[in-house]
């Protein structure tokens, strides 16, 4: 059970967080895309048993061709959008916590208490995370992760490696899974109301973020040469980013995503057509 909510507290989303399962990798190259600018920071990617790496990255996206996209592409096609924005939202207020945690530990106490009204006033008001009032409100949404937090803190980003199922990550990274985990409210609801649920709400889970990432996938596989490059470097890129809140000191390495390929991300992620 622990491991199937561990799938969950990885919602990469955003958060990454919302960190993942198995489609954290591409979704987050796409999140990348639309948020780097053309010339900033990036931290080259340590990748030191890419031959693993790429096998594991190939059973991933096995599992993901034959049994999550198939999932998505039924669930999408059943729940009308505004039922799955309410699943979604559910579950990314259910992981919040973790965002709030890392907002104090990095010092941000004026975003980490803005972040707090936010969880607060969606879980009541917005009915345990169906709605989203404090958006209007002006609490904006904040990503924030304990792999953040360490960057903050000066640890180095380390090796790069692709967990099954779950997708990217770096030995930085790494903790963080074991941080959303403890964070989760959906984690301790599984624990000590009913162990069973875990399960099904783990695919539901995991359903969400493939649905999401729907476009983002599309376009890895359609426009990559090297998909599993790609997927390594916007992932890695992607995180810097994070870690600076947006703003990486400018750097001599020319980004490899341009504007022409931002503006390609920017049209297929209108779309709700999927994989």
């Amino acid at each position: 059970m622990q491991l199937t909510m561990q799938s969950m507290t990885c919602l990469c989303g955003q958060h990454f967080r919302h960190r993942s399962v198995l489609i954290v990798g591409c979704a987050l190259s796409i999140f990348m895309l639309n948020g780097c600018a053309s010339n900033t920071h990036r931290d080259p990617a340590y990748d030191p048993i890419e031959k693993v790496n790429r096998g594991t990255y190939w059973f991933n996206n096995q599992l993901d061709k034959f049994l999550l996209k198939p999932l998505s592409q039924g669930y999408t096609a059943i729940v009308p959008k505004d039922g799955r924005t309410m699943v979604s939202n559910v579950f990314d207020n259910a992981l919040y916590v973790d965002t709030i945690l890392n907002d104090f530990l990095q010092g941000k106490g004026t975003q980490g208490a803005s972040d707090v009204g936010r969880f607060v006033i969606n879980s009541t008001v917005g009915i345990g995370g169906l709605f989203d009032p404090a958006a209007p409100m002006g609490m904006e949404k904040h990503e924030e992760d304990f792999g953040q937090t360490l960057g903050v803190w000066g640890v180095g980003q380390g090796a790069y490696f692709v967990f099954p199922v779950y997708g990217p990550n770096t030995a930085r990274d790494a903790p963080g899974l074991a941080v959303s985990t403890v964070t989760s409210g959906v984690f301790w609801a599984g624990v000590f109301l009913n162990p069973a649920a875990s399960i099904p709400i783990a695919v539901l889970a995991a359903i969400d973020l493939r649905s999401r990432a729907s476009n983002a996938i599309r376009f890895v596989n359609e426009s990559a040469i090297d998909p599993y490059i790609f997927t390594r470097e916007a992932w890695v890129q992607h995180r810097t980013y994070l870690i600076y809140d947006g703003n990486p000191p400018e750097s001599d390495f020319e980004d490899n995503f341009g504007d022409d390929a931002l503006d390609d991300v920017d049209e297929n992620n209108d779309g709700a057509s999927l994989n």
